[in-house]
């Protein structure tokens, strides 16, 4: 009996301070959710698409809480402009509220892309850190020395224990990034270096045990943009295309925004883009969207899933594939059938022709009154180009899917019959930096 009661005696104070989630679970693991590019906001050709960022974001909060997630990084691009409207915000900041409540433990990260206005995206900050949550838009500078310090967040488990080190970077701009010697590209070596001395700080501060995390938005050499795609207008001849390499096998996982499409990059695992919940442009009609779990142990990745996200509205194209003559079109709106039950598709019609016909809008709009679909846009082909020209794009695209050099080069090239030449091409890009064009 003696021993007996000697055993509870030394049992029951563990069993007694014991919390109620077991340490063992959590003591060396942190479940991380990685997701970018919202573009809270954005209108597609003309159609508000609230209704389709509250869906996404409704869904996003349910696998929070279904995947018990930590952390949630977000890589940037939470808006669509610098200046968004009062409605967008308040959607950004009624999520952070609800998800901080319903997971008391959540922690948020999020980094300015190039369409966010830094300053803004940081000015509610100090309350925004009081819903656990950390932006990092400005890369702030002490005596003109970057504070490497500003670009850490600690992330922490469900026991409350620091178990990974975020290098948290938004989009780099012009006099963000060390400058350095190089006779390659400038901003890329640059940003290479800017990660490498991030890396070099945080390696000194972390303690045995702690994972190291990095955040981007860039454009990371080897990723894939569907073709034609001129919805991510930050390319710019690949000025800004920086290699994976900046991310060394110390950084267990590195989280990207900026490419809309979901990916591994140069087959790397743990380098991803998750890409953007919504498509962005008919290009990316076949993307899959959704969000990355990342599961840290002991350190390391232990475990990487995407989760898929099927989007509200659905993107149609008549025809399917290649565009055909006005008849044919025609024909096909006026067999279409679409169900009554589910949100209206947006439709784009690829027409080929030999010459401008003024009443083709008309005749579309009248085929497709009364039917649940909505006319984004006819697409008119006059010629046939050669594939993968300027002129090409032209047709295909559109001014507003096109970015700034691609416009100016297809001016151009229409001026003069002639490519536009290199120099002018790089006086054109640097210019677009000064002046922010991405």
């Amino acid at each position: 009996m003696v021993k007996k009661r000697g055993r509870c005696e030394i049992i029951f104070p563990i069993v007694l301070f014991l919390p109620l989630v077991s340490r063992d679970s959590y003591k060396i693991m942190i479940r991380i959710l990685h997701t970018a590019d919202w573009h809270l906001g954005q209108t597609f050709f003309g159609y508000d698409r609230t209704q389709e960022h509250e869906h996404f974001l409704d869904w996003l909060a349910g696998v929070l809480t279904k995947n018990k997630i930590d952390v949630l990084i977000v890589a940037g691009d939470v808006f669509d402009v610098s200046n968004p409207s009062a409605a967008s915000q308040r959607m950004f900041y009624r999520f952070i509220h609800r998800v901080t409540t319903e997971n008391p433990r959540l922690q948020l990260v999020v980094v300015a892309g190039n369409h966010d206005s830094a300053a803004r995206l940081e000015s509610p900050l100090p309350l925004l850190q009081e819903m656990r949550t950390e932006i990092k838009g400005i890369v702030r500078k002490q005596n003109g020395k970057i504070d490497y310090e500003h670009l850490l967040v600690e992330l922490k488990n469900a026991a409350g224990e620091v178990e990974a080190l975020c290098l948290a970077v938004p989009f780099l701009r012009q006099g963000d990034y060390p400058v350095v010697e190089t006779e390659g590209n400038p901003y890329a070596e640059g940003v290479k270096e800017l990660y490498a001395r991030l890396l070099k700080y945080a390696l000194k501060k972390r303690t045995d045990g702690q994972a190291l995390v990095a955040v981007g938005h860039l454009l990371a050499t080897g990723s894939e943009i569907a073709e034609k795609d001129h919805s991510e207008r930050i390319i710019i001849g690949g000025l800004e295309s920086v290699s994976p390499e900046s991310f060394p096998e110390q950084i267990v996982y590195t989280a990207l925004g900026h490419i809309h499409k979901a990916q591994r990059v140069s087959g790397r695992e743990n380098i991803r883009y998750a890409g953007s919940p919504l498509p962005m442009s008919f290009a990316e009609k076949h993307y899959h969207h959704g969000v990355v779990k990342v599961t840290l142990d002991e350190g390391w990745a232990v475990e990487i899933e995407k989760l898929e996200y099927t989007p509200l509205v659905r993107l149609l194209s008549i025809p399917a594939t290649e565009a055909a003559a006005p008849d044919e079109v025609l024909d096909e709106l006026r067999g279409l059938e679409l169900p009554e039950d589910e949100p209206m598709p947006y439709l784009e019609v690829k027409v080929k022709q030999s010459e401008p016909e003024p009443m083709l809008r008309q005749q579309v709009e009248e085929i497709l009154e009364g039917k649940p679909v909505r006319l984004a846009r006819i697409v008119s082909f006059y010629r046939q180009a050669a594939e993968g020209s300027v002129e090409e794009e032209v047709l295909t695209a559109g001014l507003q899917e096109m970015n700034p050099l691609q416009i100016v080069k297809a001016t151009f090239e229409n001026s003069y019959q002639a490519e536009m030449p290199e120099e002018l091409v790089n006086l054109f890009q640097e210019a677009c930096r000064t002046i922010n064009l991405e």
